[in-house]
């Protein structure tokens, strides 16, 4: 693929190696990751109860589909008291939103891959 659009928030030989690079399984596990980001991305907030369920269930998604840095983010986070957590949710949110850009970008290049079978 040609991966003109990703910035390197995701190492997506991660995903490959585990969806055994079949394009349908990638799509459905990066459009399972969006899903978790939109759910859990409310709660990174260190005044909501469950920003820390949020940050370590983000976590894994990210280190499933290869997002290290989020998954560096959110795991600093996860270890920080809730008064000392608000930088590093700020943190996560930018590590995220990183990382939803380069899945659209890839999900759209799935799309046009398949086109073109």
């Amino acid at each position: 693929m040609a991966r003109r659009d990703l910035s390197g928030a995701i190492d997506f030989s991660v995903l490959d190696r585990t969806t055994g690079d079949d394009p349908e399984i990638s799509e459905e596990v990066l459009g399972l990751f969006a899903e978790q980001a939109a759910l859990w991305s409310g709660l990174l907030d260190p005044k909501v109860e469950g920003w820390r369920d949020a940050v370590h269930t983000l976590r894994g998604a990210a280190a499933g589909i290869g997002a290290g840095d989020l998954a560096d983010q959110c795991a600093a986070a996860e270890a920080l008291e809730a008064k000392m957590a608000s930088p590093a949710l700020e943190r996560v949110r930018s590590a995220l939103d990183a990382a939803l850009a380069d899945v659209a970008a890839y999900r759209h290049e799935l799309m046009l891959r398949s086109l073109r079978r």
